[in-house]
């Protein structure tokens, strides 16, 4: 008898439908055997045929949820069987990955617009598709295990899961009218009869704020086009100018943004992320993103916001459901306590959320996740050859906040949880701690946190490790960018000598000499690196205020240029005397190399909010649109900066920018040429530094290369050197952690 094959499929293989693709490529290629489920994923075994074949096609054509690592064949002697069966699973374990949620399918979108029993059902999903991780308690990934464990399954549900022929075999949220989740919508009298969905369009077409509850909690709703209902929106929620995130349907976003076939490829993602988008088309309301040249689009990505899409046919505000400052909103109860002041009804549903997920925010030129979260977790990342085969846990940074845990070769990397002085996002940050833990299975050898000693996430991580007695191991901001981009990239020494350049340019983050950090220039490699050059450092005037306001970042570059009487024309309503006295006495007013308060610097200099921002980052963000609205190409000269040893010193590109505001130069051509200086002497650092070590790589990382055009500029002067730059590992700090847990791989290792 012919040998057959004992084939191991390894990776996010369970809970996409594998078994049964499984099960009909056997029928399809005349095969015989079996497939099941266990603890280490899907094992095959499978005689008769083209088995060589079968495994290409294990691979080639696996469902479109599968994310398959490896695939593992050793000889099997054949059962005496005629057919190929599913058996029953063997025990569970967290090496099979759980899956991401999942946009709705093209079949459960046709299906809720046709006749059936699904038809206008807020909670249709099959295999290929649906809420996975936001509803998932433990494992093993099984209904009983999920928010789904109440709705007992109606026979012609139990009929579709039971069969290996149908899309919904062991789809674990599977639902009907009959017996899933139900639907309603609330007013100020309570919940109201009547088409739920219907009810709500009625209220959105009349200038309404709704709380729409999703896959991973709240939605703050309305009407996109409408100019008032977006005011109302803001004054109710006290978010004057940041950014509104936007929900349409494929079509009506191409008629109001510029969509390459690269961005419509990530809006159709199963993760259906929020996409960045140049406006374009018919014009929405300025309102939506106040100086910005893109809006953030998604998708309708469950039954409901498409039936809720339909029936408006028009470009819905999607904004996260919470109080300012504080995380998203995912209980009924809770969302009637904390959002009834500044909503008019709710459009509500019975099916619980296991945990808060927000939406995943990315680019898709230069690709990049900006924000990591539904859709994207709990998906794992590859390690880096030659690191160690050692668990660990990193906890990241006090903003962005994101855990990382390795095991096996592979990172996970958390979804984001925000700004941890906030006491509820700290409360979801512990949470997730314990939840990845149990879910995974993990079991650290060692933890690994920021140098910062005050970072919530510090604190938690040295009590962990001195209850443990697990190994603490302090990873310096920048090192850990650096690392997270060099790991990305697949990046290993080949030698004990290779090493790596980083350009980190952020906001702050504390440098082993106690001095604040933003603008690096490093040399080395995941277990230890070196300062090679850094932006000339600058006082900032009352600490964490100069975050907040660009004129106490402009106050101090313009002095140091010896432009202090410009200082006095740009910004009279500011206490200039008082601010110096405070700079030259360093007392509240730490020394810091950061890049992006010299993008704040520029930006105050320019009249973009200088005497203050309403939310983080958006000095900068208006200076990126500023440039991009210029006639000024990628790569066009910009403003010298000087580089003098290991330091680069604006103050040139400072007095050039100060001659071409009083000649009267158009600002979005300031910002451009800021831009390209800025890139231009980073670059020539890197050069310099790479050169001299011997590498032809460098990593770019930390929340400045967010700028698409900073990136741009970088990567166009650094052409013909070996690029590691952030892809699906945000910039930011919410990639913090995974660099963290690399380094603390190779510290391990050199132990």
């Amino acid at each position: 008898m012919a040998k057959g094959r004992l084939i191991r499929v390894r990776g996010q293989v369970q809970g996409v439908g594998f078994r049964p693709f499984v099960w009909q490529l056997a029928q399809r290629m005349g095969l015989r055997g079996w497939v099941l489920n266990d603890a280490e994923g899907v094992l095959i075994a499978v005689a008769g045929g083209d088995l060589g074949a079968f495994e290409v096609a294990l691979v080639a054509e696996a469902p479109a949820l599968a994310r398959v690592v490896a695939v593992e064949g050793t000889e099997w002697e054949p059962e005496e069987s005629a057919e190929f069966e599913i058996r029953a699973s063997g025990p569970a374990g967290a090496e099979t990955g759980v899956t991401p949620d999942a946009a709705t399918c093209p079949d459960c979108a046709e299906e809720i617009r046709s006749a059936g029993r699904r038809q206008g059902y807020a909670f249709a999903n099959c295999t290929n598709c649906g809420p996975r991780f936001s509803i998932l308690k433990a494992l093993p990934y099984d209904r009983a295990q999920t928010t789904m464990a109440g709705f007992t399954l109606c026979p012609e549900c139990a009929g579709e899961y039971a069969d290996p022929g149908d899309r919904r075999f062991h789809a674990q949220p599977i639902a009907c009218p009959a017996c899933g989740p139900r639907l309603w919508f609330e007013g100020e009298r309570g919940a109201q009869d009547g088409d739920a969905v219907a009810l709500a369009a009625e209220a959105l077409r009349a200038g309404k704020v709704l709380a729409i509850k999703g896959l991973g909690g709240f939605h703050l709703c309305v009407d996109a086009t409408n100019t008032g209902a977006i005011d109302l929106l803001r004054a109710r929620k006290h978010r004057p100018g940041k950014p509104l995130a936007l929900m349409a349907g494929l079509e009506l976003v191409k008629r109001h943004a510029q969509v390459t076939e690269a961005e419509e490829q990530r809006l159709r993602d199963p993760a259906a992320p929020i996409v960045l988008l140049r406006k374009g088309g018919a014009a929405l309301p300025e309102a939506l993103a106040p100086g910005q040249v893109q809006l953030g689009w998604m998708l309708p990505y469950t039954p409901l916001h498409h039936l809720l899409c339909d029936a408006m046919d028009r470009p819905l505000v999607m904004t996260s459901g919470n109080l300012s400052g504080q995380p998203q909103v995912i209980g009924n109860a809770d969302a009637r306590e904390k959002l009834a002041g500044f909503v008019d009804g709710f459009l509500m549903h019975d099916r619980d959320i296991a945990r808060r997920l927000d939406d995943s925010v990315e680019r898709a030129d230069p690709p990049m996740v900006l924000r990591r979260a539904r859709g994207r977790v709990p998906g794992t990342l590859p390690l880096p050859k030659g690191l160690p085969d050692a668990q660990v846990v990193a906890y990241g940074g006090q903003m962005k906040s994101a855990i990382c845990l390795v095991k096996g070769g592979r990172a996970l990397l958390g979804h984001h949880l925000g700004e941890l002085d906030e006491a509820l996002t700290w409360e979801a940050f512990q949470q997730a701690d314990r939840d990845y833990a149990a879910l995974f299975d993990h079991a650290p050898q060692a933890v690994a946190v920021d140098l910062h000693p005050d970072f919530r996430a510090t604190r938690h991580g040295r009590a962990r490790a001195e209850a443990e007695g697990l190994r603490l191991i302090e990873v310096q901001h920048h090192h850990a960018h650096m690392a997270a981009a060099l790991g990305e990239a697949g990046w290993h020494p080949e030698t004990p000598d290779d090493r790596a350049v980083g350009v980190i340019l952020d906001g702050l983050g504390l440098g082993p000499d106690g001095s604040i950090w933003g603008g690096e220039v490093l040399l080395g490699d995941y277990r230890a690196v070196r300062r090679v050059a850094a932006l000339r450092p600058a006082p900032l005037i009352g600490g964490d205020r100069a975050q907040a306001e660009p004129w106490r970042n402009a106050l101090v570059r313009l002095d140091q240029a010896g432009l202090g009487d410009l200082a006095g024309r740009l910004f009279p309503q500011a206490p200039l005397a008082l601010a110096r006295q405070v700079a030259g006495s360093g007392v509240n007013a730490p020394a810091s190399s950061s890049a992006g308060r010299l993008f704040d610097a520029v930006a105050g200099c320019l009249g973009i909010c200088p005497m203050g921002q309403s939310y983080e980052g958006e000095a900068a963000m208006r200076l990126e649109a500023l440039a991009d609205l210029a006639d000024q190409p990628i790569g066009a000269g910009g403003y010298a900066m000087s580089i003098e040893g290991a330091e680069i010193d604006p103050a040139p590109m400072i007095r050039a920018m100060a001659e071409d505001l009083d000649m009267g130069v158009v600002p979005g051509v300031i910002a451009a040429r800021f831009h390209a200086g800025l890139a231009e002497a980073f670059a020539t650092a890197a050069r310099a530094a790479a050169d001299e070590a011997g590498t032809r790589v460098i990593a770019l990382s930390g929340g400045c290369f967010q700028n698409a055009r900073l990136l741009r500029e970088m990567t166009l002067r650094l052409d013909g050197y070996q690029l590691c730059l952030p892809r699906e590992v945000p910039a930011n700090d919410g990639g913090l952690a995974f660099g963290q847990a690399l380094v603390a791989l190779a510290q391990l290792e050199s132990r």
